[in-house]
């Protein structure tokens, strides 16, 4: 955006070095104060500090006009919402007139997951010996041993993997760092990528990501859906894949067997016990749908 109004320019940077929020969400939150801003240039507001309740009250109405989706309304107010508060902390703006706003109420979502048997064909679609299997190979593995997000996956470097004891120290949102374990199958595909494809891709590249395209630069966000998006390609699911469903599959699988929700929490790195509350739903309807298919007198 050129000729950004104030404050606009230090909050991309406050949500990118320190917040470290992931490429996607920096997009979303970047073309939603862009429609924000359109809107305060139209009403003839110069600058976003001096906006009212009334103001924030007919761009809500303009968003609900667009017949837009309650998660896509509630996004854009959260983007805004965190807007006002760093303009808060750093200019003393006031951020009452978003704040005070109804917030629409998400839809009941349940977070969809492979069950063992979809995801032991997904894994079939990667035991090729060439460098690019082997990689694939590693991501998914990796993946689904640990739960980490996408955006953390990407940004792992060598220094953060630990093959000696099993553990990858993960940065995650809010530049929390924290520690995964990861077991003898992510274990032997990460090793065999690292001592065998990751050298032959890195050609004459030097630099420390962990995983790497077919030119050695680093492997971007957008790289890794494509390779899933493939992978679903060539095994006969007919779900849609996207990186969080591996994510999803970890906590849900990890419940299932057994493991506590406080354990879970912290291996995904959720600040609140409720994201993470969501998958007792998910295990809840295979524990009842295992248990309708198997006992005599369901």
């Amino acid at each position: 955006m050129s000729n950004l109004p104030e404050g606009v320019k230090e909050f991309w940077e406050y949500i990118q070095l320190e917040k470290n929020y992931s490429v996607h969400t920096i997009r979303e939150y970047e073309s939603d104060l862009a429609e924000f801003i359109a809107f305060l240039t139209r009403e003839g507001i110069s600058s976003p500090k001096d906006i009212e309740y009334r103001d924030a009250r007919l761009y809500v109405t303009e968003l609900y006009n667009k017949k837009l989706k309650r998660t896509t309304i509630s996004r854009k107010i959260s983007a805004i919402r965190s807007f006002y508060k760093f303009g808060n902390r750093q200019y003393g703006w006031k951020e009452d007139a978003f704040r005070s706003l109804f917030h629409p109420k998400k839809e009941e979502r349940l977070p969809h997951f492979f069950y063992e048997e979809e995801l032991a064909k997904l894994f079939e679609t990667v035991e090729g010996d060439d460098f690019l299997s082997i990689r694939n190979r590693a991501i998914l593995e990796l993946l689904y041993a640990t739960g980490m997000r996408v955006s953390e996956l990407t940004g792992l470097t060598l220094r953060d993997v630990d093959v000696r004891i099993q553990v990858v120290k993960v940065m995650g949102k809010g530049r929390k760092e924290r520690y995964i374990p990861y077991g003898q199958f992510a274990h032997d595909a990460l090793e065999r990528y690292l001592e065998h494809s990751r050298p032959k891709l890195m050609k004459n590249a030097s630099h420390q990501q962990v995983f790497v395209n077919q030119k050695g630069d680093p492997l971007t966000d957008r790289g890794v859906r494509y390779i899933l998006n493939e992978l679903m390609k060539k095994c006969s699911l007919q779900t849609k894949i996207y990186p969080h469903m591996l994510r999803h599959t970890f906590a849900t699988h990890l419940l299932n067997n057994g493991a506590d929700m406080r354990t879970v929490q912290e291996l995904l790195g959720h600040s609140h016990l409720s994201s993470t509350q969501v998958y007792t739903h998910v295990t809840k309807d295979h524990l009842r749908a295992t248990y309708l298919q198997s006992h005599p007198r369901a």
